[in-house]
């Protein structure tokens, strides 16, 4: 049984500036492109499947690394709706103890993220028979999907933080 590893795009200007990025394509900064060309030595491997979020920062994050990745609609980001474009700190000024994981007027809900999650698990399942499986895609659906991995609440993803070009491995014991 291969590994899951999990790719978080590199640095776009909203995520240096803590802005919610969800559908908005935003591109990767200079750095963030560093980030991405910075991962290629780790993830020079063999892979039975690459994957990739169909957004920019994702796609280029991808290509950046190396990677021969096949576009997945599953690995989309969260659609934040009215926070996307802002941070945690303007929301809370607004709404008072805001959080991404308890708002109930954005247009998906943290298990409407681990639905796509489990689908792309469901996906990946048979590659990952056969060895490695790459996943390149975004921090809220990436943390989501990890915490459907291990068999926990979809919301259980707040617990795990993935930085900007991070890589993280799932796997099986």
């Amino acid at each position: 049984m291969g590994d899951l590893w999990l790719v978080r795009h590199g640095e776009t200007p909203w995520s240096k500036a803590g802005k919610h990025t969800g559908r908005t394509d935003v591109p990767l900064t200079p750095h963030g492109e560093d980030q991405a060309r910075s991962l290629r030595h780790r993830l020079d491997r063999p892979w039975t499947l690459v994957l990739t979020s169909p957004l920019v920062r994702a796609r280029k994050t991808a290509e950046l690394a190396g990677l021969n990745a096949v576009e997945n609609d599953g690995l989309l980001e969260w659609d934040y709706g009215h926070a996307e474009g802002r941070t945690t700190k303007e929301l809370n000024r607004e709404l008072g103890g805001w959080s991404i994981w308890t708002d109930d007027n954005l247009p998906e809900t943290a298990d409407d993220v681990g639905v796509r999650g489990e689908a792309v698990l469901e996906l990946v399942a048979p590659a990952l028979e056969a060895g490695d499986v790459c996943l390149v895609g975004h921090g809220h659906a990436l943390r989501i999907l990890a915490a459907v991995w291990l068999g926990l609440p979809a919301v259980d993803g707040r617990l795990f933080a993935l930085s900007p070009g991070s890589v993280s491995v799932l796997g099986h014991e």
